[in-house]
């Protein structure tokens, strides 16, 4: 049994805290100041900035007025870091250096401890963590200087815990000296955390201006749970407006960039963590998926995650952009640099029995499952609405391949309802006519982003509609369970989106992700040893376009921008098949 022990903060790690929030103003209209939250000239230290006092013209421009907002928000963030942890001028990698992955090991700035530390996988941490190979202390600075970085280096986070992480890790070792026992089963592990799952006193923006300085009041569910296993809170990460764009850019913190090759998105929702764990600067994350938002990124950036279905993990007392829209469910899975990393999250999570905590939670307490030696795969080409790019069909094909060699059943797996499925994901977005959107957009006169366009013009459904949309929905769900026992599958292998990785703004169709959420499927994308080849993975001339979507993807499609690129593919299982999935992740990977 795991003794849990009391780990608040002392009261100098409070005090760090307080200090390095920055105050925007004792109301709403003395938050900000639109010309810029300065930086003084010739100043290196964090706290050299200032925020000038609002003018009149801001409080009669409400455009001047959020843009305040958000510089602020910025400068704090910024002003969170350390100035030990700012990287010095001489060594800060060029703009014009696309991939900065190497920087930590180039750079000469990170103690080969620290390069370890960081190197280590998540079971490696906890093992040198609970033996005193290392401290959780030495744990928590090496990956919170490395998240610092990575933060300046393509603006992955939202908040920095780092006192709090550091306080945290002390009162570990302590409890680990003086009882020999580790708290729980992520003793000592670095977490880091979507921005949408609440940390006492600390914001969950969303990307909304109008969330900003709105410090939550109390923890996620979830995250009250991971803390009792023994993890270390240390940042928080950025996301999309709303959580609803497939790239991660909003009006606060602006665009995530993927670190190896900043020209190229980290995709989203979930984009800040694909950034972070993509640099090396997290063992474990965690995401939320309603439509892709876990999958895409993890593709994006040639990582691993797990999307499970609804009731697996706790959801309650998360944030929302569409709180209260349940047509389709959102869930929350990890992301990281191995599927090990998946496994260890799920089964810590399912094994604290979270149904005693969340009324949604499913009592299924993790399974073990052992590795089969045959699988029955059925491969989706395409989902006939877009074909994926060039390198995409590649690895699918390689991959197809691999596995009959390697004494696995491959048989063709048809997209049928996938048009059906993507068209219903869509309409339940939109289906409270952008009501959701619109109304946290107004409280701070927030402009409305070019990729949220939709939620501006939408048109309430109504519920009659609503519910005939339920009625498709549960019909296509049947109807797709029969087809999968009459096949006897026991996975799907496809696209996790059309692309090995795409340039900002040009991310286009989550079908590939969102019909598996109409499903409620488990799900994982994984890197599959398959690198994007810009002399080998040419356009094809002459096809056909699916689509008007699939002609603009294909137009778009630019090898050269991407090559080096890895490409992930995407498994899917039965619902309710976590383990299976993990365990057929497993075995693919060892045909590749």
């Amino acid at each position: 049994m795991w003794s849990t022990p009391s780990l608040s903060l002392s009261p100098s790690a409070k005090n760090a805290k307080s200090a390095r929030r920055v105050d925007i103003g004792r109301s709403r209209y003395d938050r900000l100041e639109p010309s810029l939250v300065q930086r003084r000239a010739g100043a290196n230290s964090p706290d050299n900035y200032s925020i000038p006092e609002l003018s009149s013209s801001s409080l009669a421009n409400p455009a001047l007025l959020d843009a305040g907002i958000s510089a602020a928000k910025r400068a704090a963030l910024l002003a969170s870091i350390p100035p030990e942890w700012i990287i010095p001028a001489d060594i800060l990698p060029p703009a014009s250096q696309s991939d900065v992955t190497s920087f930590p090991e180039a750079s000469g700035w990170f103690t080969p401890a620290e390069l370890k530390i960081t190197a280590a996988p998540a079971l490696e941490i906890l093992q040198n963590t609970r033996s005193g190979v290392w401290s959780a202390e030495a744990v928590a600075r090496a990956f919170c200087k490395r998240a610092a970085a990575a933060h300046q280096l393509t603006n992955c986070l939202s908040e920095t815990l780092f006192p709090e992480a550091i306080a945290t890790a002390k009162a570990l070792d302590a409890h680990l000296a003086s009882t020999g026992t580790p708290v729980g089963p992520l003793h000592g592990l670095p977490v880091s955390l979507k921005d949408n799952f609440n940390v006492a006193g600390k914001d969950s923006t969303l990307g909304f201006s109008a969330w900003v300085n709105d410090p939550a009041a109390f923890d996620s569910t979830l995250v009250n749970l991971l803390r009792n296993a023994g993890a270390v809170f240390y940042v928080k990460t950025n996301v999309p407006t709303a959580m609803m764009i497939a790239e991660t850019v909003n009006n606060v913190f602006g665009r995530t960039t993927n670190p190896r090759n900043r020209l190229l998105t980290s995709g989203g929702s979930s984009g800040g963590e694909s950034a972070l764990i993509a640099f090396g600067a997290s063992p474990l994350g965690v995401g939320t998926d309603i439509g892709g938002s876990l999958r895409i990124p993890a593709a994006l950036t040639g990582i691993f995650t797990l999307r499970p279905s609804f009731g697996r993990f706790p959801n309650i007392l998360t944030k929302s952009g569409l709180a209260g829209q349940e047509s389709v469910l959102s869930v929350n899975g990890p992301m990281g640099p191995s599927l090990a990393s998946l496994a260890l999250f799920a089964s810590t999570v399912t094994n604290s029995q979270p149904w005693l905590v969340d009324p949604k939670c499913i009592p299924i307490p993790w399974r073990t499952v052992a590795p089969q030696k045959k699988l029955r795969i059925g491969i989706t080409w395409d989902d006939g609405m877009v074909r994926p790019t060039p390198p995409v069909r590649r690895a699918l094909k390689e991959t197809a391949e691999k596995l009959r060699n390697a004494g696995h059943e491959v048989v063709d797996w048809a997209p049928i309802d996938h048009d059906k499925a993507a068209d219903i994901l869509d309409r339940f977005f939109l289906s409270d006519g952008g009501r959701s959107v619109q109304k946290l957009l107004s409280l701070s006169d927030e402009p409305i982003r070019p990729e949220m366009e939709r939620y501006g013009r939408a048109v309430d459904s109504g519920v009659y509609e609503l519910w005939q949309l339920h009625t498709i929905r549960n019909k296509l769900q049947k109807d797709y369970l029969d087809r999968w026992n009459a096949a006897g599958l026991d996975a799907i292998i496809c696209p996790t989106c059309p692309f090995a990785a795409v340039e900002h703004t040009k991310f286009k169709h989550v079908a590939y992700t969102g019909v598996y959420n109409i499903l409620d499927y488990s799900c994982i994308s994984f890197p599959c040893n398959v690198s994007v080849d810009a002399k080998i993975d040419l356009s094809v001339a002459g096809e056909a376009p699916l689509s008007v979507v699939d002609e603009q993807v294909q137009n778009e499609y630019n090898p050269s921008a991407i090559h080096g690129m890895p490409v992930s593919l995407q498994l899917v299982g039965r619902r309710l098949e976590e383990e299976k999935v993990i365990m057929m992740g497993e075995v693919v990977l060892q045909a590749l």
